[in-house]
């Protein structure tokens, strides 16, 4: 029985996903997003050419592939027409090869609008939002008055987004009476609202498919499946860093529902992680660095986030958190990324263990939010040395390979890739 591999995040997100789908998809018939939305970033960067994905699946360079946007994943037509249009610009076709689930639900603009009021209202307990619309979006999923991508082909399409609409200025009217004043991607609601419409005809040029169907019946004839996931393990709605998470399930369990694929089916699943450690908004990082040294991994790693531009926090490798991220996703195949921004460190860190009112665990802690978690590091020394992406993993400095035999040793997984620079070729295979 074909089965379905799985990539996903084991950080905080902002791992390198993108890439290493589109070093994937040549392997794969179809590649399919599992959920998320344009709060996610993958960036793709080949024949000095660079993209940012937000919602199209990262195999779209390869004309051959079949990309599926799944039900899991949240639509804004605003965001999806400005990715087909910079792809189009840029040379890359857009047409058959991207399907979308019918299932798949929309963020609206008035989700825009509630996102960010409900931020603004949080004062210092922000979370940090990206601002996109996504918690309001899938809110109004769960809560079960969403309006999902095969409403389009009904007659009371207006009909059902006036009534949402109409019910989020009620809410939007508690928290912020001059709503109209608000700007989205720098427009006044008004102008933003008539050009999501104008978005909206792209979207439903695209071909619209029971994604579930369509997934399983391909991997009946033996077709091979990619799923891809977004943002990262540690921010998954029930397993991260809770409240300061995202509001989908990031990790394998998440693809299942998300594309309508069985537990049965999954095959592979790829976890991708940082040399180090980044993270984007509020929340727990234990080994955030707020010194010179974190300062370099930002300017070295150009750790800026690819959707808000935002600078990243950073800090060394977490190791009890990439062992948690492992164990929820049954990852069996590692892909270290960013190894090259360490190269001109003369001293590496991995945190080993936390050290929790003066007891060592290597577990996460449920309220990991409210305590004071202090790392216990394992010092490394560096290659202070440049990377040779020539394919040959014999030919790293034995610095590097020592950091990485130590990674492997402790979560009993072979890092099978890694990456050392942004372009596609600069990708070495084990």
């Amino acid at each position: 029985m074909t089965k379905a591999d799985v990539l996903l995040g084991l950080q905080w997100g902002d791992e390198g996903k993108g890439k290493i789908v589109d070093v994937l998809t040549p392997k794969y018939n179809i590649i399919a997003r599992f959920q998320g939305g344009p709060n996610a970033g993958h960036t793709i960067e080949f024949d000095n050419k660079k993209f940012i994905l937000h919602t199209i699946p990262s195999g779209i360079f390869n004309k051959n592939k079949i990309n599926v946007i799944g039900n899991g994943v949240i639509i804004d037509p605003y965001v999806i027409k400005k990715e087909i249009d910079r792809l189009v610009e840029g040379g890359i076709e857009v047409g058959d090869n991207l399907l979308v689930s019918r299932k798949s639900h929309l963020i609206l603009p008035t989700h825009r609008l509630l996102d960010a009021v409900y931020e603004k209202a949080k004062g210092d307990k922000k979370i940090g939002s990206t601002l996109k619309g996504i918690g309001p979006a899938y809110t109004d999923k769960i809560s079960r008055n969403g309006i999902r991508v095969g409403d389009m082909e009904k007659t009371g399409f207006d009909s059902a987004y006036n009534t949402s609409r109409e019910r989020h200025i009620k809410t939007l009217i508690m928290y912020e009476k001059d709503f109209n004043s608000l700007l989205i991607d720098g427009m006044p609601f008004p102008d933003y609202e008539k050009a999501w419409f104008e978005a909206l005809e792209i979207l439903r040029g695209l071909k619209r498919i029971d994604s579930e169907y369509f997934l399983n019946k391909a991997l009946d004839k033996n077709r091979t499946v990619l799923a891809e996931g977004a943002q990262g393990t540690l921010l998954d709605i029930d397993f991260g860093s809770y409240p300061f998470v995202t509001s989908s399930n990031t990790i394998t369990a998440g693809m299942c529902t998300g594309l309508g694929i069985a537990p049965a089916r999954v095959g592979k699943v790829f976890g991708i992680f940082k040399a180090y450690c980044t993270r984007v908004g509020s929340g727990p990082f234990p080994t955030e660095l707020f010194d010179d040294v974190g300062q370099r991994l930002r300017d070295i790693g150009n750790e800026y986030g690819s959707t808000t531009g935002r600078p990243r926090r950073c800090g060394w490798l977490d190791l009890p958190a990439l062992k948690y991220a492992v164990m929820l996703s049954g990852v069996n195949e590692l892909m270290m990324m960013k190894a090259d921004v360490l190269n001109p460190f003369e001293e590496l860190k991995i945190a080993v263990k936390y050290n929790i009112n003066g007891k060592l665990t290597e577990e996460v802690p449920f309220d990991e939010v409210n305590i004071n978690v202090q790392p216990v590091y394992k010092t490394f020394k560096g290659w202070q040395s440049a990377l040779d992406p020539d394919g040959n993993y014999d030919n790293l400095p034995v610095e590097l390979k020592d950091y990485i035999s130590f990674i492997e040793d402790q979560l009993n997984i072979p890092v099978k890739i890694v990456s050392v620079g942004p372009d596609r070729e600069q990708t070495i295979r084990r």
